[in-house]
């Protein structure tokens, strides 16, 4: 993966590493509504919501808004793509990056 797109160095402001290890990083991202990221990419994750969100995901052109409540885990496969809180919550999340 290009190190340049990881959200930690695009979005410093709203990512994070919270933990880190030769198999595992821990990546949190906290923003507000109508908070908008520039343009990164996650490598294969678990993604862990620690709030309510809605957000709306801009990968290649292709746009979709997502809901997801609190305290959901799942897969997430790698993607390139622009995220923007569109809800009226803050955005509360942990990805968990295979490496």
């Amino acid at each position: 993966m290009d190190d340049s797109l990881h959200p930690t160095v695009t979005d410093p402001e709203f990512y994070q590493v919270v933990f880190e290890n030769d198999k595992v990083r821990v990546v949190e991202l906290r923003d507000v509504p109508g908070a908008r990221t520039r343009r990164h990419r996650h490598p294969d994750s678990v993604l862990i919501t620690l709030s309510a969100f809605r957000r709306r995901m801009t990968t290649d052109g292709n746009t979709v808004e997502v809901d997801r409540a609190p305290f959901e885990a799942g897969w997430m496969a790698g993607l390139t793509h622009v995220g923007e809180n569109v809800g009226d919550t803050p955005t509360h999340v942990l990805f968990v990056e295979i490496k």
